[in-house]
């Protein structure tokens, strides 16, 4: 898609070869949100590290669950916010970050908590941060270039006005299905990731039902935390934005009770 619009856009400006600088720009700005899309995640989230000292429950359920996996102890973080969810970031294991907040560090059991962390660290094993980062990034830079195509479609002047008429009746179309399907295709992605790492992390612990119930108290609660960033709302365990019928056709995140009735079809296999 991204080739497809630049190449759209070469053409007119009567400079097909442009497309290849398109991609390579393309690619540098997923590169740039690969290497720094943790950190920029963590500083948006005001998410603070901690040791063993400042939490040893959190602290030593994802050292055990690490231990089972076979996998580096990730960095361990805290968002001070009541609403109960958790999230994962960083590239690959060796730069895994995982954390709660503070809300469902009070609101979970145990067992329950057990769920959600090896829910993220289910993740990071499947390398779940890599793929969405990058989609996630391809998907700006389509939405970026449809943007300036049809900026410069509509206020580009002289020329055959024929053809100009053309390639703005065009230059809208771009600038409107491009990112909506982009969009598509990433929440597909991000939903299906959801999915993979709810059974990772049920196949870790061989207890799907401490996660089926940390679903369904969240479900209950919400999610919804005080600082709201949709640019990493695919990071977290449950959606942290503000719901609504027309926000949930577009969320990152599957409903939570076809995630809850998953996992507890898989009571009976794993048990």
């Amino acid at each position: 898609m991204v080739g497809g619009l630049g190449w759209l856009f070469g053409l007119y400006l009567g400079e097909p070869a442009i497309t290849p600088y398109v991609l390579i720009g393309a690619g540098v700005y997923a590169l740039i949100s690969y290497y720094a899309g943790s950190k920029m995640a963590l500083g948006l989230n005001g998410a603070q590290e901690i040791q063993k000292r400042d939490n040893p429950r959190l602290w030593r359920i994802v050292e055990n669950l690490s231990i089972t996996e076979g996998m580096p102890m990730p960095k361990v973080y805290i968002i001070d916010d009541p609403a109960p969810n958790a999230f994962a970031t960083g590239r690959n294991p060796r730069n895994a970050v995982v954390g709660t907040t503070t809300g469902l560090l009070d609101m979970m059991d145990d067992a329950e908590l057990e769920g959600v962390m090896a829910h993220e660290l289910g993740h990071v094993k499947n390398y779940d941060i890599r793929v969405t980062m990058i989609a996630f990034a391809l998907v700006a830079v389509i939405s970026i270039l449809a943007d300036i195509m049809i900026r410069m479609t509509w206020f580009r002047g002289g020329g055959d006005r024929n053809n100009n008429g053309v390639f703005l009746v065009v230059g809208i179309i771009a600038a409107i299905l491009a990112p909506l399907v982009a969009s598509m295709i990433k929440l597909a992605i991000s939903r299906k990731r959801e999915y993979l790492a709810d059974a990772s992390g049920a196949l870790t612990t061989r207890y799907p039902d401490g996660l089926a119930r940390a679903l369904e108290k969240i479900g209950q609660y919400g999610g919804a935390m005080r600082k709201q960033n949709s640019s990493t709302a695919h990071l977290f365990f449950a959606n942290p934005l503000k719901s609504s019928k027309l926000a949930g056709l577009f969320s990152t995140h599957p409903p939570v009770e076809e995630r809850v009735k998953r996992l507890r079809g898989m009571t009976t296999n794993v048990t």
